[in-house]
């Protein structure tokens, strides 16, 4: 079965006990027929400090700082475009538990136009108050970064059908062709507006948890630039079912027209 990969309602209540606090909109607004699943499945702890654009949605998703006033997400965490004041994000601390932790909440939801499901899987949440002691991650507008190795993040299980976690988790997968991702798909992927990520024999993946979060790489500065957005996949880390991501150099123009129309 393909999964979306964020959380259920069944554990949210592992979510709260990490969080050390309550959730808002725990079950984000998936198609219809599919369940929520992602986390960093075969990760390692991030240091703290590493990735400080990460962000952790109290939906049971994950985000990137894209202004110190927008968080990039998956459209399928959230539902359709308008003020919204039900999600908190958490930024600043791989603990979410930590004192140090930033907690902001949304006013506002811009949802891709169109999303129905299939594709177009991004969203914009604008923040009440601007992050301004943060870095930001800035997307790739071109295919140029779309291969090679990246690295994915997440609060998301560490196993298929797992808990959340209390750390930020991080791993590196490879770049997988569309050819080959879609014939593991049966022709699910849309090769256009998504890109995979994976290794064949399986074992590190995203998985439930980390659906919106970023998968980025170094750009030809040595700085983050982020070519994908956690998507969909078939369960966590089982052999020849790479990640699928949004390929956000597709939407790169699309993403920056609506940063701008709120103010980001």
């Amino acid at each position: 079965m393909v999964r979306w990969r964020t959380i259920t309602g069944l554990v949210a209540a592992a979510l709260i006990a990490v969080t050390g606090g309550s959730l808002a909109a725990v079950t984000p607004a998936v198609a219809s027929g599919n369940t929520a699943t992602p986390f960093v499945v075969g990760g390692t702890r991030a240091a703290q400090g590493e990735f400080p654009f990460m962000v952790r949605l109290s939906m049971g998703c994950g985000g990137s700082l894209y202004s110190p006033t927008l968080v990039l997400t998956a459209a399928h965490c959230v539902r359709a475009t308008g003020a919204n004041t039900s999600i908190t994000a958490t930024l600043g601390a791989v603990d979410l538990q930590s004192s140090s932790r930033i907690t902001v909440r949304s006013n506002y939801v811009y949802r891709a136009p169109g999303y129905n499901g299939s594709g177009k899987d991004w969203a914009l949440i604008r923040l009440a108050t601007p992050v301004t002691s943060l870095a930001t991650l800035p997307i790739a507008t071109s295919t140029a970064y779309d291969n090679g190795t990246f690295t994915v993040a997440g609060w998301g299980a560490a196993r298929e059908g797992g808990a959340q976690q209390r750390y930020l988790l991080k791993a590196t997968v490879p770049f997988v062709s569309d050819a080959v991702c879609n014939a593991n798909y049966g022709g699910d992927v849309i090769p256009a507006e998504e890109i995979c990520a994976g290794y064949t024999s399986g074992g590190i993946d995203t998985c439930q948890g980390d659906s919106g979060g970023p998968m980025f790489r170094r750009d030809a500065a040595n700085a983050w630039i982020q070519v994908g957005i956690v998507s969909w996949g078939n369960g966590c880390a089982r052999p020849n079912y790479p990640g699928v991501y949004t390929q956000v150099s597709y939407f790169s123009s699309a993403i920056a027209s609506a940063a701008a129309s709120l103010g980001g």
